[in-house]
């Protein structure tokens, strides 16, 4: 089975042209660092998965045919009760995890006082002790020894990855002269926070803004920075300017918010005071949450997993399909069975993305100079039906297991998609906002009616609405929904897909 592939990347006619010295830096942060959020969450898991084995094996040793409703709930209050303490000590910062002899005796008392909670509850609701006082004795010297193991193996590893540059919230800061200055000097060492400061972009080039400041580099412009975080992999992008230039700092946002990262604004230096909640800290600095990056950490990976279990299922079922696709079209027309089109992916990548050929070989348009119309003498007699239908996308499976698509997202577009000679980034303010998670194969705007010919601005206008409405609403739930119409869709929809 042969393969059409596009001769051409495409990129933005907005893109900007990085100095050699912000390349270098993206080029070393082109990969995705382990996220010390998740990694916290694994470590607290995993100590509660192992808490309650421990209880588990103890229940059983001591008969659970015979165990009441009171004894098993102890059982599962103590890893409860530990894990509570553990987190409240702040045993799951970075800090700890990377320092253990610092928080093992911290870790040790608490799990001393869960197994003395234990017992007391065992006496408060009248529970046979019997030799219980030996078992909970032998639970905490087996958790004390877990405990001491498992958080030197932790440490070993966070030290491995900290050396690699692989367990850090990469971070840049927009803004520089004496306002970035007082910001890295307020958040200390990288060693003391999860944070790492890799450059500053401003748009002053004079005294107010030098080429480095604390020993961190300029890099360039704000709209240089845009370009930067596409090929950077960065979490946290703070501006340092005071909250009286307000129309300075409604400008950057402006043109930040498309970006995939949080966005917080330095309150260092600002006079206002907010309500404590209205806060979040790195170190000793507060910062004014503006925008998050979504479907990040544990929902990101729950995401990935529902699509890596509901492709693989939709591949084996619809494989006979498939198959009668594959032969269809080369019965009908000359030329390879697969078509391969460069699209935007997430954060502006370029990606394959594969389909069916549904034009005729020698009249395809791998670059979509020209938008499929209805009756379009290139589209051949097999590929209306699968155009209409869908089923030309159907191999874009692949890219969801490849990792390059999502089930459900914002349709991924062809770099040179365009409306009226204007290009849709052009079109539409905040176009690439819809990139900051990856696109699907399906989405909410196509189940809505928006799918097919773009021939208005309004068309595209609506789509990225409904897109960016999909970022803010996702769940598993509204990811599933939007699949189970999908076919729905298809049958009531097909007006505008030629």
């Amino acid at each position: 089975m042969t393969i059409e592939q596009s001769s051409s990347a495409g990129t933005p006619s907005s893109r900007i042209s990085l100095n050699a010295h912000a390349r270098r830096v993206a080029a070393g942060l082109s990969s995705e660092a382990l996220s010390p959020r998740l990694l916290a969450s694994a470590v607290q898991a995993t100590e509660a998965s192992v808490l309650v084995a421990i209880g588990g094996v103890f229940t059983v040793l001591q008969g659970a045919a015979g165990a009441g409703w009171s004894e098993l709930v102890l059982v599962i209050a103590a890893p409860l009760i530990a894990i509570l303490g553990i987190r409240y000590l702040g045993g799951y910062s970075v800090a700890a995890l990377r320092d253990y002899l610092a928080i093992l005796p911290r870790i040790l008392v608490c799990w001393a006082v869960t197994i003395a909670i234990v017992a007391a509850g065992s006496f408060f609701f009248g529970v046979e002790t019997g030799s219980k006082r030996s078992w909970l004795g032998l639970m905490f010297l087996i958790g004390a020894a877990f405990f001491i193991l498992e958080r030197v193996v932790v440490a070993s590893l966070v030290a491995r990855w900290t050396r690699a540059g692989r367990l850090e919230r990469r971070a840049v800061i927009v803004g520089g002269g004496d306002n970035a200055a007082e910001l890295l000097e307020s958040l200390g060492e990288a060693t003391s926070t999860d944070v790492r400061v890799y450059g500053i972009f401003d748009d002053r080039g004079d005294d107010r803004s030098p080429e480095e400041v604390a020993g961190v580099p300029k890099l360039g412009t704000v709209a240089e920075l845009v370009e930067f975080a596409r090929l950077a992999r960065i979490d946290l992008l703070i501006v340092a300017l005071p909250l009286s230039a307000e129309n300075r700092v409604l400008q950057l946002l402006k043109q930040l918010w498309v970006l995939p990262v949080d966005i917080r604004i330095s309150a260092l230096s600002s006079k206002l005071r907010f309500t404590p909640r209205s806060y979040s800290y790195i170190g000793p600095v507060p910062l004014l949450d503006l925008f998050d990056r979504p479907i990040a950490g544990w929902a990101s990976i729950l995401k990935r997993a529902f699509d890596l279990v509901i492709a693989s299922l939709a591949l084996i079922l619809l494989s006979p399909l498939m198959l009668l696709t594959a032969i269809a079209i080369r019965l009908d027309s000359p030329g390879p069975v697969l078509f391969r089109q460069k699209r935007y992916g997430f954060n502006n990548e370029v990606i394959d993305v594969f389909k069916f050929r549904s034009m005729y070989h020698h009249m395809s348009d791998p670059t979509a100079k020209v938008a499929v119309t209805k009756d379009d003498p290139r589209v051949t007699r097999i590929g209306r039906f699968i155009r209409r239908s869908s089923i030309d996308e159907l191999p874009q499976l692949v890219n969801v297991l490849r990792g390059e698509l999502s089930l459900v997202g914002p349709r991924p577009h062809a770099v040179n998609a365009h409306t009226a000679n204007r290009l849709w980034d052009e079109v539409v303010d905040g176009y690439f906002a819809r990139h900051k998670v990856k696109p699907g194969v399906t989405g909410w705007a196509q189940i809505n009616g928006w799918r097919g010919e773009v021939d208005t601005p309004d068309k595209i206008r609506r789509r990225v609405e409904f897109d960016l409405d999909y970022i803010e609403r996702w769940s598993v739930l509204f990811d599933l929904y939007i699949l189970v119409m999908t076919p729905f869709a298809l049958l009531s929809n097909n007006e505008n897909a030629y």
